[in-house]
């Protein structure tokens, strides 16, 4: 029997579609040539400490750091029975196709269960980036050896150890130490998620240590042959800071009563370039999330779960948990059909069509800048479109514009820039004529402003000029002014910070290892990292902006640096990408872990902690972790260390 092995039900039902496995069966679907089962995210999960040693129940210090001699896994108890079938199922097969997810989360989905279960049969891959018909048939006419994709197994087993024994020993440790100076709650620790809480730490740090300062500006609005535009006064920069901001308010009064004073501004210097802006890249997961943070005022998970949606239930992009926006040359011979498909959906589309050349390939068709998985971009399946409304057609049609503007020209825009004398000031003068709106035709703005809605303002446009012409000084704005903290983050910004961590790090050596990272966290799991630090209590919102709490700055105030360094976790993911490539054994990795970790344990074992702020909760359900009589905090078996897949 050839066995599919799939993550969910809805990818399995899709699958046994294809493969003509129409009959139900015990937690599968039957076919003459296959048969198709499927998890329910992960089956099995990392033993807690008390699997090893029940002492390990009670939470002492004394009995830190737990480090395993041999790894356990456990069935969840919630999906039992789902484990049973597939274990039955995988003693039948002759040959197994692991079909989970194209990622490493969803390949260790499915080889822990190989490893539980003992298959020892001949294993392949599908290799899926969409779940329409035709990407399914497509994918299996091109099955991988299993072999090719094994090593994603051991970096995702490799990063679920190591959040297991950053997690369960540090968690314990801080509550420990936490509870000998009074402090009731909980305070998990975390490999990704305490260097994120540090960011915004850090952030609400500067923003309450911020001193604003004053500073002047002056806008002159000038006329050219009757037509007015602004030009903005330019200090000397001895009186600027290094944002150009005149610090001196005498001056800037001097300099406004003498323009003011004068009938004319000369145009000393006149410079105009033609400018071309190529299309952005289709979305990877994360700078989707940064869009819809800033465009839809959406949450990182809520982006993630609607994406996830026009994945599974809608068919309507290709798989959303990318870090890459690149496409392979393969797929562009793919573009007529989706162009077409996604012109027959929507008529709105219909003013863009004359624009579009599907001949035309832009930068985001490079084969080796793809990686595990290529941009989100729309498939053919768009006749499902109107099943969307709200949210989820806003997402897609974000997602449907990256892509339709691989096939439009440049931007292409004039900018001149005309210095002037005012009265012995320096006065600038900026403007903008668009040539060739290009590909910022396809976005939403751009269409429903082709629909009569109201447009963005337009940039400002000089009008024609001419080096020693003199423009009458028509009016002049002299604007006190200060400057301004950081602004606090919002989750678009967070996930653009786990990116480019590189950027928040000082140390220039350990700053250019960084340049290529992939940052904290991945693509599939930011969004979770964000919501778990909301759910425990350490982040609020406040509004769109996140902020920390008291305990928050408490316990980065107390762990120790390489637990909450943005650039200690990009390094493991460094790491963790050398176990991906075979550079690297599992074992090396979890070793260095386990002796890195114990290391830490010794040397804050005698910390005294002061924790601000009321008791930090559980999880998702808000409940305080109690006391038993014992004094061991209730449920004690450390945070949650994998985040696992939803059923659907």
């Amino acid at each position: 029997m050839r066995l599919f092995l799939c993550e969910k039900p809805s990818q399995a039902k899709d699958i046994a579609k294809v493969l003509g496995a129409n009959r139900r069966g015990d937690g599968c679907l039957q076919g003459p040539d296959a048969t198709v089962t499927w998890c329910i995210g992960h089956l099995l999960e990392t033993a807690p400490p008390d699997a090893y040693d029940v002492r390990y129940k009670r939470w002492v210090l004394a009995d830190l750091p737990i480090v395993p001699e041999r790894w356990k896994m456990l069935v969840k108890p919630k999906t039992a029975s789902q484990f049973k079938a597939v274990k039955r199922l995988l003693g039948e097969a002759s040959e197994l196709v692991i079909a989970t997810d194209a990622d490493r989360e969803g390949e260790m989905i499915a080889r822990e269960l190989v490893e539980h279960c003992r298959y020892r049969g001949p294993i392949r891959r599908l290799w899926l980036s969409a779940l329409d018909d035709a990407s399914i048939r497509k994918a299996l006419a091109a099955l991988k050896p299993g072999a090719e994709t094994f090593n994603l197994y051991h970096a995702a087993l490799g990063r679920s150890r190591a959040d297991w024994l950053i997690g369960m020993n540090m968690s314990r440790l801080f509550t420990l130490l936490g509870r000998q100076s009074g402090y009731q709650g909980v305070l998990p620790v975390g490999r990704v998620q305490t260097p994120t809480l540090r960011l915004v730490v850090d952030r609400d740090r500067s923003i309450a240590d911020f001193v604003p300062v004053p500073y002047w500006a002056i806008d002159a609005t000038l006329l050219g042959d009757g037509v007015p535009f602004i030009a903005q006064w330019r200090a000397a920069d001895a009186h600027c800071d290094d944002q150009g901001r005149c610090l001196d308010r005498e001056l800037a009064q001097q300099a406004a009563d003498a323009m003011r004073a004068a009938a004319s501004a000369r145009l000393t210097k006149l410079k105009t370039e033609r400018l071309r802006e190529a299309p952005p890249l289709p979305f990877d997961l994360g700078t989707l999330q940064e869009v819809c943070s800033k465009k839809l005022g959406l949450g990182a998970q809520e982006t993630l779960d609607i994406a996830q949606a026009l994945y599974e239930t809608h068919k309507l992009i290709t798989y959303p948990r990318s870090d890459c926006g690149y496409l392979p040359l393969s797929q562009h011979g793919e573009a007529p059909a989706i162009v077409a498909a996604l012109a027959q959906a929507d008529p709105a589309l219909a003013p863009l069509l004359e624009h579009l050349d599907t001949r035309r390939k832009s930068r985001a068709w490079n084969d080796a800048r793809v990686g595990a998985h290529h941009g989100i971009i729309p498939t053919v399946a768009a006749k499902g479109l109107d099943r969307l409304a709200g949210k989820p057609r806003a997402v897609y049609t974000l997602i449907r514009a990256r892509y339709l503007a691989q096939f439009l020209p440049n931007h292409e825009y004039d900018r001149t820039q005309a210095d002037f004398d005012c009265a012995g000031q320096a006065l600038r003068a900026v403007g903008k004529r668009i040539v060739e709106p290009g590909w910022k035709r396809a976005l939403p703005e751009a269409l429903a402003a082709s629909r009569g809605a109201r447009e963005a303002p337009a940039p400002q446009s000089l009008p024609a000029l001419c080096e020693g012409q003199d423009c009458a000084v028509h009016d002049l704005t002299m604007k006190d002014l200060w400057t301004q903290p950081p602004k606090p983050f919002t989750e678009g910004d967070l996930i653009k910070a786990m990116k480019n961590v590189a950027k928040l790090v000082d140390d220039p050596r350990l700053k250019q290892k960084l340049k290529d990272t992939t940052g904290i966290g991945t693509e599939a799991t930011r969004a979770g990292i964000i919501q778990g630090l909301l759910d425990r209590g350490y982040l609020i919102k406040q509004g769109k902006a996140l902020a920390a709490t008291p305990a928050a700055f408490s316990l980065i105030d107390a762990v120790p640096k390489p637990i909450a360094d943005p650039g200690t976790t990009a390094i493991w993911e460094q790491a963790l990408d050398m176990v991906q490539s075979g550079e690297m054994p599992l074992e090396e990795f979890v070793a260095k872990q386990s002796a890195w970790m114990s290391k830490l344990v010794e040397r804050c074992a005698g910390l005294r902690l002061t924790i601000s702020g009321p008791a930090i909760p559980a999880g998702r359900g808000g409940k305080p972790w109690k006391k038993k009589r014992s004094g061991a905090p209730r449920k004690a078996t450390g945070p949650r260390t994998r985040t696992s897949r939803a059923a659907d």
